[in-house]
């Protein structure tokens, strides 16, 4: 069944929704400015800055664009500031960028805590799109916090890392990124080497001061300059791992803490990429054994979970050879394909639209793949990108130093293709992303140990794709003896507390607003 040009776009404004769970060209047009500190006023002057709060204008191109958030229930709208933070915290007299900012104030002026500070993850998620975007399953939380969030540094209105033309990112996203002889792999080398030299060449001296232990520095300074004597932190996918560094680097400073989808902090470049592989394929499988369960009903060939995937993976094979119609002129591609079945995959609600997309793409109609690929991208309606992925590279490469070359990536897919059938040499080959990255790593793994900071409420989903749940038993045990409290769902999709289970919610809810924290080893169902 085609599908419309109408569709399309609802599809990808809502699957951009779901993952705002990625240069230095300034945000100061686009909302009130922060009251400068002069000069290289220091550390103790930046964290005295008074923010001008101001109405949000509409999200800038590298945050998505779309029109300007719109009021909460009640009338309560959207304010926007920016914060000055140094842009290498090893010198923090030295010159200063801006983050940018978004709030809206709680219900209860009486009742507040609090700041509640979130981060939606990517690394690359803008926050100034993200929040808005949730605003309405984050509102019982509003009862009794601020909800705060912000561009982490190098991401959309906060000094953007930029590494291409749009034009230039229609070509990129549609090369093999997989791929089957010496030329492809000269022709993918090639292409990763002009990327990397366009993002040098946009951010210059900021490219090395863009990773998660800044963007921690920058929370605590946030904290500061809101007022809060702790940091009140919802943490969701990358979002967890940066608020697992900044529990370690200010543990004292730690208030009612939440990660939801949880990164395994003890994973380097190569663990974390397996791991990823298994989470996909397991929620592949969990697909196709639903679509077995449902017999007739489901439109895709095959009446047991090996068969509907071995029509996947023939189908992947046969864009390989050759492309088919896309959206325009554009064509959907192997990895847009593949790139497009991952993003449906972050949710159960997406479920359907992979279902049609795969029987479209098998019928020789690949809009609605490429519309889910399109989103993961952060290609918008208009052919406009964000920079959700310009950004994600350049945190990744900063904070990770394992560099892989193409030749190291091939000797290591037999293990990725035995993780993951479908999605093996997909991310198989990704290790090679950061080679030729102009700036060196920071680490093997974050460091996330917390000794005597308050507990973390730390939840992960057994069926989560993108952080496997591996990964929660990982942060609770790197975070310390009672420091990390465990909460487990039983289900589909990345991310919990928005799955729609009242168990999760509640427990969630119980700790942020009345301090109440579950028994670690709860279970949600």
């Amino acid at each position: 069944m085609p599908i419309s040009a109408a569709q399309r776009a609802a599809l990808i404004t809502a699957t951009t929704v779901l993952l705002a769970a990625a240069g230095c060209s300034g945000g100061s047009d686009d909302a009130a400015e922060t009251t400068k500190p002069s000069g290289s006023a220091g550390l103790s002057a930046l964290a005295e800055q008074k923010l001008v709060w101001a109405p949000c204008t509409a999200p800038s191109a590298a945050e998505g664009g779309g029109p300007a958030p719109s009021p909460l229930p009640g009338g309560t709208p959207w304010e926007c500031s920016f914060l000055q933070a140094p842009l290498d915290w090893a010198k923090p007299d030295g010159e200063t960028i801006e983050l940018a900012l978004i709030r809206a104030r709680a219900r209860d002026a009486d009742a507040r805590i609090g700041s509640l500070v979130f981060n939606f993850g990517g690394p690359g998620g803008s926050g100034i799109t993200g929040l808005p975007g949730f605003a309405n399953e984050y509102e019982s939380l509003r009862s009794r916090y601020d909800l705060v969030s912000f561009d982490p540094r190098g991401v959309g209105r906060s000094e953007p890392v930029e590494c291409a033309t749009d034009k230039e990112l229609d070509a990129y996203y549609a090369l093999d990124f997989t791929p089957d002889d010496a030329a492809e792999e000269r022709t993918l080398s090639d292409a990763q080497k002009k990327y990397a030299d366009g993002c040098e060449k946009d951010a210059g001296a900021a490219l090395p001061h863009v990773g998660t232990e800044n963007a921690a520095r920058d929370m605590d300074l946030m904290r500061q300059v809101l007022g809060d004597d702790k940091l009140h932190y919802f943490g969701i996918s990358y979002g967890t791992e940066l608020g697992g560094v900044y529990a370690h680097l200010f543990p004292e400073n730690v208030g009612r803490a939440v990660l939801d989808a949880v990164v395994d902090p003890d994973a380097g470049v190569e663990e974390g990429a397996l791991a990823q592989a298994k989470g996909f394929q397991l929620a592949l499988d969990n697909f196709a054994q639903d679509c077995v369960d449902r017999g007739d009903e489901c439109t895709l060939p095959g009446t047991s979970v090996a068969e509907v995937e071995s029509f996947i993976t023939d189908l992947l094979a046969s864009l390989d050879k050759k492309p088919i119609p896309g959206i325009g002129d554009r064509e959907l591609t192997q990895t847009q394909a593949t790139n497009g079945i991952a993003q449906a995959l972050y949710s159960k609600d997406y479920w359907p639209y992979l279902e049609q997309g795969l029987e479209a793409a098998d019928g020789g109609d690949g809009a609605l793949l490429l519309s889910l690929s399109d989103s993961m991208n952060g290609r918008g309606q208009t052919g406009t990108y964000s920079n959700i992925q310009a950004a994600n590279a350049a945190i990744n490469c900063v904070d990770f130093k394992e560099r892989y070359t193409l030749g190291q990536a091939k000797e290591r897919l037999d293990k990725f293709r035995e993780a993951s059938p479908v999605f093996g040499d997909f991310m198989g080959w990704a290790l090679a992303s950061c080679s030729q990255w102009p700036v060196p790593g920071t680490w093997e793994h974050p460091d996330v140990s917390a000794a005597g900071s308050d507990p973390l409420l730390v939840v992960g989903t057994t069926g989560d794709p993108a952080t496997p749940y591996e990964g929660t038993r990982a942060m609770v045990n790197a975070l310390g003896k009672g420091v990390g409290i465990e909460l487990t769902y039983e289900g589909e999709g990345h991310g919990a507390y928005n799955s729609g289970n009242a168990c999760v919610k509640k427990a969630v809810d119980a700790y942020l607003l009345d301090g109440k924290l579950p028994a670690s080893g709860t279970v949600c169902k």
